[in-house]
């Protein structure tokens, strides 16, 4: 999916401001106005004024989104300024089910208490019809928010949304509020479940707490974005086939008796073992798999020691190890346990290898990335306006994958960026923010897939 026709960003965008209860007045007339705990009422935007009017079916839904986009934003906020980690997100999902209830839906709570499914099923759908499904992660990092210059930091000390997943929660609640409308009023032809998931950024992740819950029975295909800080702000990043990585995390333990540094002959130097085996493994279990897996493992930590002049009895390893490919997925952890057990062996140092199984690569399936790029062209794009572009695999994990491992679907990678900014603002670091027009953006794709682009099966 190559569409490289120079062009500006989308006309729908309009500009949201820093600060919008400062530059608007709150939104008279729209439910959920005023979220608690937030401290910023929801600004009355551009568009809000066309809900209700009789309009042709695209303008109505544009109509819809934008009637629902100062809330949004709004909500956005408040779950930044109150970050939760993962399977911890009891005050996000509380917001979550209170606004879901006040929409007239049934949204259902996962049972450890924390993310929650709830479906949209319209009036007469037959028994057995598969659900077409949207997904958002709710969960924050364990770092600090380091930025000074917006109103909504995050309040809580080493908790912030570093990786947007309040983003994808503000989409998929749009994606909830507009659908749950066009039920109501006939035009959805097919059931929907919206998918509130805990716990993305931990290990094993809040897909498998989904899943064991029955969140995807009676799905038949799903979507989710993930926010994109090198992708403009009004459009999205496409790829058939896989689009992220597999990703594990280990634990490598050594052990020996300890002793004095002038007698390292008598004793297990573990400092020497440590560092030869932080240094050797990454490539020796390169050369034992395919390059074309794209097998990699590289540290995160280590740890051992504690005095210039005594040998340790103890010493720690801890990374990761990622892989393009399923096959490399599977035989790494095997591999590695071969080549531990040979290397511990020659530096006479006991060993003990946690590994904890992560995810496996997420694998777009193409009707459904073709599906995405339908509707992304009929909703956002123009004969001068570039909305699609192509995007590479990635490294980095995401527990997306754990559904597509059972239906189809696909990840799109959702513009963030905004293009005045000269540099990006990049995951996982503490200065990390988006451009706020994406939400509405992802909501008008989600919503044109679920009325106009997509079938569940």
């Amino acid at each position: 999916m190559n569409h490289p026709t120079p062009g500006s960003v989308a006309s729908p965008l309009d500009p949201v401001s820093d600060d919008p209860a400062a530059d608007h007045a709150p939104a008279a007339g729209l439910p959920g106005a005023d979220l608690p705990g937030s401290g910023l009422p929801a600004p009355d935007l551009p568009g809000a004024d066309l809900l209700g009017t009789d309009l042709p079916g695209a303008d109505l839904l544009r109509a819809r989104v934008r009637a629902h986009a100062a809330e949004l934003v709004a909500f956005r906020r408040d779950v930044h300024m109150h970050p939760e980690l993962g399977r911890e997100e009891f005050r996000t999902t509380a917001l979550l089910a209170e606004r879901l209830t006040r929409a007239g839906l049934q949204p259902r709570v996962l049972p450890a208490g924390t993310g929650l499914v709830c479906d949209i099923v319209p009036e007469g759908t037959p028994s057995g019809t598969p659900l077409l499904a949207f997904r958002a992660d709710i969960d924050a990092l364990p770092i600090d928010d380091a930025k000074t210059d917006v109103p909504y930091r995050s309040t809580v000390p080493g908790r912030a949304h570093a990786c947007g997943h309040d983003v994808h929660t503000a989409v998929v609640l749009g994606t909830a509020l507009v659908l749950a409308e066009a039920a109501e009023a006939g035009r959805l032809r097919q059931p929907v479940r919206l998918v509130f998931q805990p716990a993305e950024e931990v290990m094993p992740g809040g897909a498998l707490d989904v899943i064991k819950a029955g969140g995807l029975e009676g799905v038949g295909r799903m979507f989710a974005v993930h926010c994109d800080p090198k992708v403009d702000v009004g459009r999205v990043g496409l790829r058939v086939g896989a689009i992220t990585s597999a990703c594990d995390r280990l634990v490598l333990s050594l052990d020996g008796p300890g002793g004095h540094t002038a007698r390292p002959h008598l004793t297990t130097d573990l400092v020497g073992a440590v560092a030869r085996m932080a240094a050797d493994l990454p490539g020796a279990l390169g050369r034992r798999v395919d390059p074309r897996w794209g097998v990699s493992l590289v540290w995160g930590r280590i740890t051992s020691g504690s005095a210039a002049n005594v040998i340790p009895q103890h010493a720690e390893l801890e990374g990761t190890v990622r892989c393009l490919e399923l096959a490399g997925w599977r035989e790494a952890p095997e591999l590695l346990h071969e080549l531990i057990a040979r290397m511990a062996e020659a530096h006479r140092a006991k060993w003990e290898l946690t590994y904890h199984r992560g995810v496996p690569p997420v694998v777009n399936e193409a009707e459904s990335v073709a599906q995405l790029d339908a509707a992304m062209h009929a909703r956002f794009g123009g004969p001068r306006t570039t909305v699609v572009e192509d995007t590479e695999q990635s490294l980095g994990g995401e527990d997306f994958s754990w559904y597509l491992e059972k239906i189809p679907g696909a990840l799109a990678r959702l513009g963030v960026r905004d293009p005045a900014e000269s540099g990006v603002r990049d995951l996982h670091q503490g200065t990390f923010d988006v451009d706020e027009r994406a939400i509405g953006v992802g909501v008008e794709l989600f919503c044109s897939l679920a009325l106009e682009h997509a079938r569940a099966l």
